[in-house]
């Protein structure tokens, strides 16, 4: 495991995110020796890249206009 200063780091963020999602490696970041952060890529699933598929219910028409009777403002 890649240990870096803090300073690398807020110098050259998006090209260690970028690492680390590609090469699917963790880093640890460091304060002065200490380990403050670490970055890692996550696992992503396919059943939580769309998380609200199937949970809509169409009931009647969607795209016709209301009537004023239907019509309520809050």
């Amino acid at each position: 495991m890649e240990k870096i200063p803090i300073s690398k780091f807020k110098a050259q963020c998006l090209g260690i995110l970028d690492k680390v999602h590609k090469e699917k490696k963790r880093i640890i970041i460091t304060r002065r020796g200490i380990p403050i952060a670490e970055v890692r890529s996550l696992e992503v699933t396919d059943d939580k890249k769309v998380p609200l598929k199937d949970t809509v219910l169409f009931m009647g028409d969607i795209v016709s206009p209301v009537s004023e009777d239907e019509w309520e403002v809050l």
